[in-house]
């Protein structure tokens, strides 16, 4: 399992992209995830459960994240939430 340090980012707030924040969360509080989208109607359960997956396979089990949706396709999720939570785990 991995734990995170402290805070970590990745991604812009451009079209076709999105914006990950990743936060430490609370010990067994899981992951809660914030997403704000244009499209999240059609596609936010997509997107939670890509965050979801990802952040499952990096092994973390106790985030606050705060997603920015751009229209991001799902291998550019992946790669943002990857890269925050890589950021955020030193």
């Amino acid at each position: 399992m991995l734990v995170l340090k402290k805070p970590g980012q990745a991604g812009t707030v451009e079209s076709n992209d999105i914006l990950i924040a990743v936060a430490p969360g609370e010990a067994g509080t899981g992951v809660t995830i914030n997403l704000t989208s244009p499209v999240e109607k059609q596609f936010g359960a997509q997107i939670r459960t890509v965050i979801g997956e990802t952040l499952a396979a990096c092994g973390v089990a106790d985030a606050v994240v705060t997603a920015n949706d751009r229209g991001a396709l799902d291998c550019t999720v992946r790669a943002r939430v990857e890269t925050a939570v890589a950021r955020g785990a030193e």
